[in-house]
């Protein structure tokens, strides 16, 4: 007698999510396992894809065989040592495989040129995360895995401590959609204003989401496996953000000049080290400045026609719309909103403390080239005169990315409740709590690949009896 198929669903359809549901079709065709793979995604065929679709998506790895022999000690560093050790160990072992499993795919790999300024090395998908959601997207429709898109999940079926399937809604309807395992690749919460005002005050709900993709992480897979009482992890009040241009249209429109300038606040103040340190070091603690600690949530960056020197500076910004530029600090400050009287005093005192040799002037490294002692706060590098005209200025606002508490799991992506692995359940990608501190700069596209691709290949195991 023929066995019915088992049913694994997948709920996401960003790089977690088709990295899981790609690997487990794959594994159980391999071990002959009959299997039904379905996608779940909220969004509608043209917009999912989260957060991946409008990534970059960089990716921390030397090569695509081969991450830095530090990689995991790095993480544990920028974790504040509150990260999971096995876990990044785990990340850095699979990351080579996977990245020549998703190459096979029809996803090509090249060293990209990173904005501006250099830090660890980095591979890129050509085309970026909407070439990772197409050819993925295109690979497990090959591999007879069912999308199903204008669906919400909204619970786990549990019966008797049981997995048997997820709660949706669609087209007005509920229904529950068997399931003998489940893989949760939804994302964090950074799209759901509640739960943004619950982990970061008032000014977290009004927090500019940085793509579109992004307002679908509304964290219903977190709330869904909590219901449950699977365990949590990660900062709950950690995020990544950038600063971006309020006035863009683009997707992710950051701006990542500030540094080679000055940044200050409606009034001409400045407020924090504009050089210390390259930009994906600063830009998480910057953004997070403007949205929680400036009027009106707003900043600018003050630079002058040296800006247009750099070789390639427009790498450092993707935003459509040019700078503001005048004569004038005061003509530029009335242009942007900003104080005259308070930025003319600021550009003076900055101006007259940059007393280094402008030649050592290096856009790509911390060039060493500080303010003069005193300066407050201080310009640790990148400090140079504001003074050659026309002057120049950006608005920037913080916007984020995605949030860092999300659900425990383990090295082999089971979601853990009471440090156990709850039977069937498994987690990838940004709903997962590992980050703690900062972003680990390249690495959230990756983990999700190779956690996505990991509880693809469990959930097969367990569904075969071994897991």
């Amino acid at each position: 007698m023929t066995q019915p198929p088992k049913q694994l669903i997948v709920v996401g359809q960003g790089a977690a999510g088709l990295a899981a549901a790609l690997a487990a079709a794959e594994e159980a065709r391999r071990t002959g396992l009959t299997l039904a793979v379905t996608i779940l995604d909220k969004a509608a065929e043209g917009e999912a894809g989260g957060n991946t679709r409008s990534t970059p998506s960089y990716m921390r790895m030397v090569a695509l065989d081969r991450v830095e022999e530090s990689f995991a000690a790095d993480m544990m560093a920028a974790t504040d040592g509150r990260g999971d050790r096995r876990y990044f160990e785990r990340l850095a072992a699979e990351a080579p495989a996977t990245m020549r499993w998703i190459g096979s795919h029809g996803v090509e790999f090249h060293k990209p040129v990173y904005y501006l300024a250099k830090g660890p090395p980095r591979i890129q998908p050509v085309g970026g995360g909407q070439a990772i959601v197409g050819a993925l997207t295109k690979a497990a429709n090959a591999a007879g895995v069912t999308i199903r898109y204008g669906c919400t999940a909204r619970a786990l079926a549990v019966e008797g401590g049981a997995l048997h399937g997820v709660e949706i809604e669609s087209g007005g309807r509920t229904e529950i959609v068997a399931a003998d395992a489940v893989v949760l690749a939804s994302g964090g919460f950074q799209g759901d204003p509640a739960r943004m005002r619950e982990h970061f005050g008032p000014r977290g709900e009004t927090m500019k989401l940085i793509s579109p993709g992004t307002r679908f992480n509304t964290g219903d897979g977190i709330a869904m496996a909590r219901a449950h009482g699977v365990d949590v992890s990660g900062q709950w009040d950690g995020m990544h953000c950038e600063p971006i241009d309020p006035r863009s249209k683009n997707s992710a429109p950051v701006v990542l000049v500030y540094p080679y300038g000055v940044v200050v606040d409606k009034a001409g103040r400045r407020f924090f080290d504009e050089g210390a340190g390259l930009v994906h070091e600063t830009w998480e603690a910057f953004a997070r400045d403007i949205q929680f600690n400036r009027p009106d949530g707003t900043a600018f960056a003050i630079l002058d026609r040296r800006l247009f020197d750099i070789p390639d500076w427009q790498r450092a910004t993707r935003s459509e719309v040019p700078p503001a530029q005048a004569d004038t600090l005061e003509a530029l400050a009335r242009a942007i909103g900003v104080d005259p009287a308070g930025l003319a005093e600021t550009v003076a005192r900055y101006n007259a403390a940059c007393t280094g040799d402008a030649s050592r002037f290096d856009a790509a490294v911390c060039d060493g080239l500080a303010a003069a002692p005193g300066l407050f706060p201080p310009k640790s590098n990148w400090a140079r005169a504001i003074s050659e005209l026309p002057f120049v200025a950006y608005p920037l606002i913080g916007a984020i990315a995605y949030t860092f508490g999300g659900l425990a799991t383990d090295e082999r992506a089971r979601a853990l409740r009471s440090g156990e692995p709850f039977p069937g359940l498994y987690a990838a990608g940004e709903i997962t709590g590992h980050f703690y501190g900062t972003a680990p700069n390249a690495v959230s596209v990756l983990r999700a690949f190779v956690f996505g691709r990991i509880a693809g290949l469990e959930a097969v195991s367990y569904l075969r009896g071994n897991g």
